[in-house]
């Protein structure tokens, strides 16, 4: 298979319901499902280089979280938070009714799975951790908070592609194609132009994160963390700015006590494009049963 289908589920949030999509990969009656979640400003289309070598295993599903990619935007910003984008995927997660269920999540996503792993009853059986932790360096969300939300706009496709390349370098190297095609799912036609393919108003909350906010959510996670009993992949770009070195190796230590595996001159966050990361997630998940 070389395109996702795209679906769509209802989901409750305070001002009645929003529609997130879905971008399904493989054969849609298997109960072996995958679920892949983006990071703060990305959609379910990065990835597909990881669903394209996973569908014929899995039924690989990657939302667009609410207020990115095809999924609605939200009346009230406050929506825009990890709790409900988990009450968003428990949504998700009636709907595919899956038997098994393992989750890989870049960032926020990591966040969103770790939040769902800890429930009582959970289903998610393992875990991929794409450059995430308990704790998160409060210099790394102001570097991020400088750009989101902004508003933004491009003539061309590759005038965006160079834009976004300009604030994504540490994602570590591509080709120009592979970036162009990473690009053009972040873009939303605006008139003769682009603009960005998700809700500025996502920066609403997010700028309201401060030190002592930081500080109570980092233990909330670590007390998430230390609560799991399931297997574990973490991965780190080895200069991200938002995983520290010292958090990744508690992350081994504590808890679940994950497998680390590091990618050198990549920085926040790798995006599983390259085949050696490719290969780190596919060995975990399909080497444990």
């Amino acid at each position: 298979m070389t395109d996702p289908r795209l679906e769509h589920v209802q989901c409750l949030d305070s001002r009645g319901l929003h529609r997130m999509a879905y971008w399904a990969w493989g054969d849609p009656a298997n109960d072996n499902v995958l679920v892949c979640v983006h990071g703060l400003t990305r959609q379910g289309r990065d990835f597909d280089t990881l669903a394209r070598a996973l569908s014929d295993r899995y039924r690989v599903v990657c939302p667009d979280v609410v207020g990115r990619g095809r999924s609605d935007w939200l009346a009230d910003p406050a929506g825009y938070a990890i709790p409900a984008y988990v009450a968003d995927m428990v949504t998700l997660l009636a709907r595919l009714n899956a038997k098994t269920l393992d989750w890989v999540g870049t960032s926020m996503g990591g966040l969103i799975g770790l939040g769902l792993a800890a429930l009582k009853n959970s289903p998610i059986r393992r875990l991929v951790l794409n450059d995430v932790g308990p704790t998160i360096e409060y210099a790394s969300l102001q570097r991020i908070g400088q750009y989101l939300g902004m508003p933004v706009r491009w003539k061309t496709e590759q005038e965006a592609a160079d834009a976004l390349w300009a604030i994504s370098r540490s994602f570590g190297p591509h080709t120009p194609e592979q970036w162009l095609a990473m690009s053009r799912p972040q873009l939303k036609a605006d008139g003769d132009g682009f603009k960005p393919h998700y809700d500025p108003a996502i920066a609403v909350p997010f700028r309201q994160v401060t030190p002592e906010v930081a500080a109570a959510g980092e233990r909330h996670l670590w007390q998430a963390w230390d609560s799991l009993t399931l297997p574990v992949l973490l991965l780190r770009g080895a200069e991200s700015d938002l995983l520290s070195a010292a958090t990744a190796r508690a992350m081994t230590e504590r808890g679940p006590k994950a497998r680390l595996v590091e990618f050198a001159g990549v920085g926040h966050a790798p995006t599983l494009q390259a085949a050696d990361q490719v290969a780190v997630v596919v060995d975990f998940l399909c080497k444990q049963d």
